[in-house]
């Protein structure tokens, strides 16, 4: 996309965090944005707080996990601002991380597969073919991970593979829309790469009845401050990646038509290095040893 200034982009899991940040940038850019998020009292406080900085906003309540709820959420856009030309699928849970991954229940595979990877899947399916029928240029983002994109966590098998599954999506989707168009393209984000402020760590306040667990949690609930007291307490310093910086990166790969957005880290630089060097040499994965789990 040659600018973004009068063009409207939508931002799923926007209520806080990355995708509340993305909407604030794409805003201060001129877009009109479509803020969406299950939560509809998040999202409603965060389209007002942007709407009192002088932004174009709407708020839309919306559950990614529904191909209806996506539908509505795109004929929101549509009847709104006429058009739509940047999609963020953004929205995603933690989960996973209680014991070894043959321990889960069903439902803890489903509900990850539900949001993390069936909610790229509908996003691109209720949005790519009003882009493309709209004629103008275009951009789709997908949120992974570095856990799974990168170099899974083996002690959060859910959540790595679904972002793994997100990474080999957004691989496809962008081949499959060079075939097709000149205008509508795709990149894969990995935020990071250091820890950030979001409500990934507090996904079981949303879990529906749908997806309940049928026994008592094996391990407790964790939020971000408590992880933060608990890392301190044990002498581990902390790096945080500021929510706006991954915003601006994702801003500049659109306008880049750049597929891989991650910001330079050399840790992760050596996973994947590690990863790629183990495939090419045909030797076991031992480098994920020194993972916990």
């Amino acid at each position: 996309m040659k600018s973004l200034t009068g063009r409207v982009a939508v931002v799923t899991g926007a209520g806080s965090g990355l995708g509340r940040a993305m909407c604030q940038r794409f805003g201060q850019e001129g877009m009109h944005v479509v803020l969406a998020d299950v939560m509809a009292d998040r999202v409603e406080q965060a389209a007002k707080e942007l709407t009192s900085e002088g932004l174009d906003v709407i708020g839309v309540q919306a559950d990614v996990t529904s191909q209806e709820s996506m539908n509505a959420l795109r004929d929101a856009t549509l009847a709104t601002y006429g058009a739509v030309h940047v999609v963020c699928n953004n929205a995603g849970i933690g989960a996973g991380a209680e014991g070894k991954l043959w321990e889960h229940e069903e439902a803890d595979w489903k509900w990850a597969f539900a949001v993390n990877l069936w909610g790229v899947i509908h996003g691109i399916n209720a949005f790519v073919p009003a882009m493309l029928a709209g004629g103008d240029e275009g951009h789709i983002v997908n949120t992974s991970s570095g856990n799974g994109g990168i170099s899974p966590l083996p002690s959060t098998p859910q959540y790595a593979v679904t972002k793994g599954g997100v990474v080999t999506l957004t691989e496809c989707l962008y081949a499959q829309l060079r075939d097709t168009t000149d205008k509508v393209s795709a990149s894969l984000l990995f935020p990071g790469p250091h820890m950030m402020r979001t409500g990934l760590f507090e996904s079981w306040r949303t879990r529906p009845e749908t997806f309940a667990k049928a026994r008592p949690r094996q391990t407790p609930y964790v939020t971000v401050e408590a992880l933060e007291t608990q890392m301190k307490a044990a002498g581990v310093t902390i790096d945080y990646t500021d929510p706006s910086e991954v915003a601006a990166q994702v801003v500049d790969a659109i306008l880049a038509d750049r597929f891989w957005i991650h910001a330079p880290s050399q840790s992760s630089d050596n996973s994947v290095k590690a990863r790629t060097q183990s495939l090419l040499d045909r030797t076991n994965p031992d480098y994920l040893r020194a993972v916990p789990g």
